[in-house]
């Protein structure tokens, strides 16, 4: 059986948000908005657990590529092809 591959995701965050969500989609970037305040890292933390948690896959499997300190960030998902990982996220 071959390895697991891996996927890079685009995303517009939004910091400070009344809760966690998912916007959708805005071309290939993915809206997500996080409650957490863009503070020590903090809405990075929390975008990344978020996402393992709609996408099934540990919180070791997400790296932050891109954008430590901005609104648009590059995660990289091991394990999960790019169609996995849109068709979890779109709940498919």
């Amino acid at each position: 059986m071959p390895a697991p591959s891996s996927c890079t995701l685009t995303l517009k965050t939004i910091p400070n948000a009344p809760r966690d969500e998912i916007v959708g989609w805005l071309g290939a970037a993915l809206k997500v908005k996080v409650r957490a305040p863009a503070l020590d890292g903090r809405a990075n933390d929390a975008l990344l657990a978020f996402l393992s948690g709609k996408l099934g896959v540990p919180r070791r499997a997400l790296t932050l590529l891109h954008g430590d300190k901005s609104r648009q960030k590059v995660v990289r998902i091991a394990g999960l092809s790019v169609t996995e990982a849109r068709a979890r996220l779109n709940g498919a």
